[in-house]
Protein backbone atom coordinates (compact mmCIF):
# COMPACT_ATOMS: atom_id res chain seq x y z
CA UNK A 1 0.00 0.00 0.00
CA UNK A 2 2.98 2.29 0.87
CA UNK A 3 4.78 1.91 -2.35
CA UNK A 4 2.04 2.49 -4.51
CA UNK A 5 1.31 5.75 -1.99
CA UNK A 6 4.61 6.74 -2.95
CA UNK A 7 4.71 5.66 -6.36
CA UNK A 8 1.30 7.94 -7.09
CA UNK A 9 2.60 10.41 -5.56
CA UNK A 10 5.99 10.65 -7.51
CA UNK A 11 4.09 10.33 -10.87
CA UNK A 12 1.88 13.67 -9.82
CA UNK A 13 5.32 15.47 -8.58
CA UNK A 14 6.82 14.65 -12.15
CA UNK A 15 3.47 15.93 -14.06
CA UNK A 16 3.03 18.99 -11.80
CA UNK A 17 6.81 19.57 -12.93
CA UNK A 18 6.26 19.15 -16.11
CA UNK A 19 3.48 20.96 -16.50
CA UNK A 20 5.16 24.28 -14.69
CA UNK A 21 8.13 23.59 -17.39
CA UNK A 22 5.29 23.94 -20.05
CA UNK A 23 4.17 27.10 -18.47
CA UNK A 24 7.93 28.82 -17.69
CA UNK A 25 8.64 27.87 -21.83
CA UNK A 26 5.53 28.97 -23.06
CA UNK A 27 5.87 32.72 -21.42
CA UNK A 28 9.76 32.74 -22.14
CA UNK A 29 9.01 31.91 -26.01
CA UNK A 30 5.44 34.78 -26.37
CA UNK A 31 8.28 37.10 -24.50
CA UNK A 32 10.74 36.66 -27.12
CA UNK A 33 8.04 36.42 -29.90
CA UNK A 34 6.22 39.67 -28.61
CA UNK A 35 9.19 42.01 -29.91
CA UNK A 36 9.20 40.90 -32.92
CA UNK A 37 7.44 43.28 -35.32
CA UNK A 38 6.21 40.32 -37.94
CA UNK A 39 2.66 40.01 -39.41
CA UNK A 40 0.09 42.22 -38.05
CA UNK A 41 1.68 43.60 -34.75
CA UNK A 42 4.20 46.54 -36.44
CA UNK A 43 4.83 49.19 -34.32
CA UNK A 44 4.58 52.81 -35.32
CA UNK A 45 7.77 54.53 -37.08
CA UNK A 46 10.50 55.70 -35.09
CA UNK A 47 12.73 56.59 -37.30
CA UNK A 48 15.97 54.14 -38.27
CA UNK A 49 16.13 57.09 -41.47
CA UNK A 50 18.11 55.44 -44.21
CA UNK A 51 17.64 56.20 -48.30
CA UNK A 52 15.02 54.30 -50.47
CA UNK A 53 14.47 54.30 -54.19
CA UNK A 54 11.86 52.50 -56.48
CA UNK A 55 13.92 50.15 -59.07
CA UNK A 56 11.42 48.98 -62.23
CA UNK A 57 11.67 45.00 -62.72
CA UNK A 58 8.63 44.95 -65.31
CA UNK A 59 7.89 47.55 -67.00
CA UNK A 60 4.66 46.50 -69.07
CA UNK A 61 4.09 49.73 -70.65
CA UNK A 62 7.53 50.82 -70.97
CA UNK A 63 6.73 54.05 -69.79
CA UNK A 64 9.30 53.88 -66.47
CA UNK A 65 6.17 53.92 -64.21
CA UNK A 66 5.04 52.04 -61.68
CA UNK A 67 1.48 50.57 -63.26
CA UNK A 68 -1.01 47.96 -61.73
CA UNK A 69 0.65 44.64 -63.02
CA UNK A 70 4.14 46.18 -62.80
CA UNK A 71 7.08 44.10 -61.35
CA UNK A 72 9.15 46.89 -58.72
CA UNK A 73 11.62 46.14 -56.34
CA UNK A 74 14.05 48.74 -54.38
CA UNK A 75 17.28 49.67 -53.20
CA UNK A 76 17.53 50.62 -49.43
CA UNK A 77 20.12 51.31 -47.32
CA UNK A 78 20.96 52.78 -43.43
CA UNK A 79 23.48 52.80 -41.40
CA UNK A 80 21.51 51.32 -38.96
CA UNK A 81 21.91 47.70 -40.20
CA UNK A 82 23.13 45.93 -43.26
CA UNK A 83 19.79 43.94 -43.65
CA UNK A 84 17.08 46.32 -44.03
CA UNK A 85 13.52 45.66 -44.82
CA UNK A 86 11.19 47.21 -47.13
CA UNK A 87 7.25 47.10 -46.73
CA UNK A 88 5.38 48.05 -49.95
CA UNK A 89 1.21 49.13 -48.76
CA UNK A 90 -1.24 50.10 -51.31
CA UNK A 91 -4.57 51.53 -50.75
CA UNK A 92 -7.26 51.37 -53.24
CA UNK A 93 -10.45 53.67 -52.82
CA UNK A 94 -9.46 53.65 -48.83
CA UNK A 95 -8.70 50.00 -48.82
CA UNK A 96 -5.00 48.21 -47.95
CA UNK A 97 -5.00 45.90 -51.44
CA UNK A 98 -1.92 45.00 -51.13
CA UNK A 99 1.09 44.42 -48.45
CA UNK A 100 4.58 42.62 -49.44
CA UNK A 101 7.73 42.70 -47.20
CA UNK A 102 11.19 41.94 -47.80
CA UNK A 103 14.48 42.14 -47.01
CA UNK A 104 16.86 43.74 -49.37
CA UNK A 105 20.48 43.21 -49.09
CA UNK A 106 22.31 40.19 -51.09
CA UNK A 107 21.92 37.58 -48.26
CA UNK A 108 18.23 37.79 -48.10
CA UNK A 109 17.35 34.08 -47.73
CA UNK A 110 14.15 34.37 -50.06
CA UNK A 111 15.34 36.80 -52.94
CA UNK A 112 12.37 35.79 -55.13
CA UNK A 113 10.37 37.90 -52.79
CA UNK A 114 12.43 40.91 -53.15
CA UNK A 115 10.49 41.47 -56.48
CA UNK A 116 6.79 42.96 -55.93
CA UNK A 117 3.85 42.50 -58.59
CA UNK A 118 1.26 45.04 -58.17
CA UNK A 119 -1.59 43.14 -58.13
CA UNK A 120 -3.67 40.90 -55.58
CA UNK A 121 -6.74 39.12 -55.38
CA UNK A 122 -8.06 42.29 -53.95
CA UNK A 123 -5.79 44.57 -56.07
CA UNK A 124 -7.31 43.51 -59.81
CA UNK A 125 -7.13 46.65 -62.00
CA UNK A 126 -6.72 50.12 -61.76
CA UNK A 127 -4.27 52.41 -59.63
CA UNK A 128 -3.63 52.82 -55.89
CA UNK A 129 -1.74 54.60 -53.56
CA UNK A 130 1.62 52.51 -52.30
CA UNK A 131 4.13 53.70 -49.60
CA UNK A 132 7.16 52.04 -49.10
CA UNK A 133 9.13 51.77 -45.96
CA UNK A 134 12.35 50.74 -44.42
CA UNK A 135 12.31 48.57 -41.27
CA UNK A 136 15.03 46.35 -39.78
CA UNK A 137 14.52 43.94 -36.58
CA UNK A 138 16.45 45.20 -33.65
CA UNK A 139 16.19 43.38 -29.88
CA UNK A 140 13.85 45.91 -28.89
CA UNK A 141 11.66 45.13 -31.77
CA UNK A 142 10.88 46.56 -35.13
CA UNK A 143 12.18 50.10 -35.93
CA UNK A 144 10.99 51.98 -39.15
CA UNK A 145 12.83 54.20 -41.19
CA UNK A 146 12.17 55.98 -44.47
CA UNK A 147 9.28 56.31 -46.44
CA UNK A 148 8.88 56.56 -49.73
CA UNK A 149 5.06 57.54 -51.66
CA UNK A 150 4.52 55.34 -54.88
CA UNK A 151 1.88 56.10 -57.02
CA UNK A 152 0.73 53.31 -59.15
CA UNK A 153 -0.94 53.99 -62.05
CA UNK A 154 -3.20 52.25 -64.38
Amino acid sequence: MRIRSVVSHSGQAVLEGALIATMVVGVMAGTAFAGKGGGGGHSKPSGGGGTLALVMVADAGADGAANFGDTVTFTASTSATPEPHVRLQCVQNGLLVYTHEAGMYATYPWPWEQNMTLSSSAWTAGGADCTAQIFYYSGSGTVWGTKLSVPVGV
